[in-house]
This record gives C-alpha cells, sequence and structure tokens, in this order.
C-alpha cells in the first residue's frame, strides 16, 4: 500500500546458513546474521539480527544506516518496498487525467520499465550505508507491493516475473538457486550449531494473492505446502516468520473506511489457517516480524495459540507517517493512533509514546542471550540514533509449545490479548469513526451558525 508502507531489514549473528525456498535446505559458507545478536559475540552462534523496511528511494543522507552499523548485526532481512518502483500521479477529480472520484480514467498507481527498475534497486544498493553492511553482515529479504512493481497488487501484475529476477540480483541469489525458478521469493534459512538453531522463514504476500477483501488466496498452494513441511521439519530453538504485512494487528478493523492498511486481517480464513498450521506443527518459538505501515509497533496474540505469539512491526527505514508530515500533522497522527483502538498492540512503559506507535524512521533489532538459561529474546524497536522506542523481552521457555488445545492458558498467565479486532464490538471498532464525525460535524455546525 502506499500511503502505510516501509521497508524492513533485521540484524542477526549466526552460523552456517541454510537456504531452501523448495528443497532441503544445502550448507553454505559460515556466514554473519544482520537479525539477531547474542551475548557471547561468537560468529558461529545467532545473536544479532536487524529487520527493517524501506519506504522510499531518496537521495539525501540517510542517518539510520549509521545506527544499523553500530549495532552491528549478523543478519539483516528487508520486509519489502526496498525501493519503491512505481510511480503514482497527483489526486485529480477534474483534467484531463482523473485518479479521483466518479469521473476516474486513469490509475493513480502505474508501473515503471525494467530498465528504471533496476536503475533504482541499483541506486539502493550503491548507498554507502548500506555498501558497509553488505560487506559486515549476511542479507536476507523479500519484497512489498511497491518493489514487487504495483501498489497494492497481487498475482494479476503481469510485471511480476521480470520484478523477481531483479529482487533476486539486488539480494546477490546465486544464478543456480531454486529461489530464481520457483513461483514467488519465498525460502528459509537455519543458523547456528544444534542446540541454538533460529530458522528464518521469508513468506512471499504478493505472486499468489487475490484481490484484496476477497478472502481469498494469500500464499497459494505450493506455499502453503513449502510452509507446512518447514513448520514441520526439524526443531529449532527460535523460528522467525518473515511477513512483509502485519499478522497479528489489523487497523482496517478499527479505522476503516478512513484508515486502511494490508494485512493478514483482511484475509481471515487464511490468517485462521496460518495459526492453525503453526498450532497443528507444535513448533516452539515461533514469532512474526512484518513492516508496511510506515510506523512500529509491537502485537501480540495470547489466545490463538499454545503459548503467546509475537509480530514485531519495523517500518520504516528512511521515511515514515510523522517523518513526511508538518508538526501539526505529525501531532494529529499521534492523536489518532491513541483514538484507534488496538486489542493486540502490547502497551508498556517503555514505548517512546503514550499511543506504543512509533511513526518515524525506525529499524526492528532482536537480541538472543545464550549464556543464560533458558536464553533470553530480547526485541526492540530503535530510531536513527539507535535509541529504543519500543522493546519486549521474554525468556525462550515462555514460547514453548504444551498441550492446552491452543487456547494459550499455562502458567506464565498471558491472557491479555485475546480478542482479535475483527472480532471486538461493534463500538469499539468504530469508535474512531464516531469520534471523528462528531468533531466533523461540530465543525460545520461552527461554521454554519
Amino acid at each position: 500500500m502506499d500511503s502505510m508502507a516501509p521497508l524492513t531489514p533485521v540484524p542477526i549473528p549466526l552460523s552456517p546458513p541454510h537456504s531452501s525456498p523448495i528443497m532441503p535446505h544445502p550448507p553454505s559458507p559460515s556466514i554473519p546474521n544482520p537479525l539477531l545478536s547474542s551475548s557471547s559475540r561468537t560468529r558461529s552462534l545467532p545473536h544479532r539480527l536487524r529487520f527493517l523496511r524501506q519506504t522510499e528511494l531518496s537521495s539525501g543522507k540517510e542517518p539510520i544506516w549509521d545506527a544499523i552499523l553500530d549495532f552491528n548485526p549478523d543478519l539483516f532481512v528487508w520486509m519489502g518496498d526496498n525501493i519503491y518502483g512505481d510511480n503514482k500521479r497527483p489526486f485529480r477529480i477534474l483534467g484531463q487525467e482523473r485518479t479521483l472520484g466518479p469521473w476516474k480514467n486513469v490509475d493513480r498507481f502505474f508501473p515503471s520499465s525494467e530498465e528504471e527498475l533496476k536503475r533504482r534497486y541499483e541506486l539502493a544498493k550503491n548507498k554507502p550505508g548500506y555498501a558497509k553492511l553488505r560487506q559486515r553482515a549476511k542479507v536476507i529479504g523479500t519484497w512489498d507491493d511497491h518493489d514487487y512493481g504495483l501498489n497494492d497488487a497481487g498475482k494479476e501484475f503481469a510485471g511480476k516475473d521480470v520484478s523477481q529476477k531483479l529482487l533476486m540480483d539486488f539480494l546477490d541469489e546465486p544464478q543456480d538457486s531454486p529461489r530464481r525458478k520457483q513461483a514467488g521469493v519465498y525460502a528459509s534459512y537455519v543458523y547456528g550449531p544444534k542446540g541454538k538453531q533460529i530458522k528464518v522463514i521469508v513468506l512471499d504476500t504478493r505472486y499468489h494473492r487475490d484481490p484484496i477483501f476477497s478472502d481469498g488466496a494469500f500464499l497459494g498452494d505450493a506455499q502453503w505446502d513449502w510452509l507446512e513441511k518447514e513448520l514441520k521439519g526439524p526443531e529449532t530453538e527460535l523460528t522467525i516468520i518473515v511477513s512483509s504485512v502485519q499478522v497479528i494487528s489489523n487497523l482496517s478493523a478499527t479505522g476503516y473506511p478512513l484508515l486502511f492498511t494490508e494485512c493478514w486481517g483482511n484475509f481471515p480464513k487464511e490468517r485462521e489457517r496460518l495459526f492453525k498450521l503453526i498450532n497443528d506443527s507444535k513448533r516452539s518459538g515461533v514469532f512474526f516480524i512484518s513492516g508496511d505501515v510506515h510506523f512500529g509497533e509491537i502485537a501480540r496474540y495470547d489466545c490463538g495459540f499454545q503459548y503467546p505469539i509475537y509480530d514485531i512491526t519495523s517500518s520504516g527505514l528512511t521515511r515514515s507517517l510523522e517523518a513526511d508530515s508538518t508538526p501539526a500533522v505529525a501531532f494529529l497522527i499521534r492523536t489518532i493512533f491513541r483514538i484507534v483502538p488496538s486489542t493486540m498492540r502490547v502497551f508498556s512503559a517503555n514505548c517512546r509514546h503514550k499511543s506504543c506507535i512509533y511513526a518515524r524512521p525506525n529499524f526492528g533489532a532482536i537480541e538472543v542471550n545464550w549464556d543464560l538459561s533458558p536464553p533470553r529474546v530480547k526485541i526492540e524497536l530503535r530510531d536513527v540514533n539507535s535509541s529504543s522506542v519500543n522493546d519486549v523481552s521474554f525468556l525462550l521457555s515462555e514460547l514453548q509449545a504444551r498441550e492446552v488445545a491452543g487456547t494459550g492458558e499455562h502458567e506464565i498467565g498471558y491472557q491479555q490479548h485475546c480478542t482479535l479486532e475483527r472480532e471486538s464490538s461493534w463500538l469499539l471498532r468504530k469508535r474512531f469513526t464516531l469520534i471523528l464525525w462528531l468533531v466533523a460535524t461540530g465543525i460545520l455546525r461552527r461554521i454554519c451558525s
């Protein structure tokens, strides 16, 4: 989406990785991992990971790269909109090209040529900060709509195969990689020695996706079969599922039609299938990282699984809702986020703002302390100065599959986030719309009086 869509890399240190888009994990040489971090700082152990989402190609200085380099990740994960490969016309109700209203005659967004996409990728790849990072850390990733080629696009987009080739080139995917031949860019990686392993599952939420609100396919049959094998495969201590759009939070359910985001919640049957697949796999240590929305957020679902599952959203890297706005509009954005209800958002004293939404440039950072028993995981959202704006920390033992009929009711006591936004009461879901309507009515009365 355009109004809320950033890029997301993650930092992690790791041991010999294995890559598997559609095949068993073939071994590859030991490499650093920008997604995770461990206290021991041993390169053979996964410990530091960074994830983020690039909202738009910028020609100016991007100070957040210095913050990322200071974090010194072993693994870096792009979560989509790594470039903005599409173009947009201005909003126009009248004139020769009308992009809005009942007389609309052209789409507001249109794709770039292959040559232009390639040029934009080369600009992004050669940015000094990112070039330094590529020398230090392993880089993996997926795409979202704008680097896929067109705003909000799914399986109908005709240029997706060209876009796939260019993304693989950007990520330095080997020419003989199965990922270059399959339909979609999904892949999996395993890092670390036995007993300290981290699996990263990278999803493709574009190539096979049906139209928004169709409640149709989201991943496609081949990717679902692959994902089931990955989740039911050999155990790892942590499993990070990378989704370009939010999995747990659903701003559309509480803000629509005034606020809309692309997310798994727009495809409730597919999201329920994902939740059931994770539950049935009895896999421990699973959580999500996501992007797209141009702000950072931590969400948690306590009652859909055998343990609480987090969704950490980092968005965007160089552009964000507040950073692209005037001070007055930025204040309005913060106010809106405090009004719009969220049953899944994690509120804590560690948040920079009371809404626990951070709408300025940010990146996600994951650290695993393997020296503790049990190990502890810390996940942060950090700003351009590498200061924490929100974080969550938990013991690895808290994410253990238990025979509790998938309710999440166990001794840890997580029971705060059990009602999905779309299942909330009508009054709660429409609170923001009603407040806005009352404010607008009051203003109109004053103008007309």
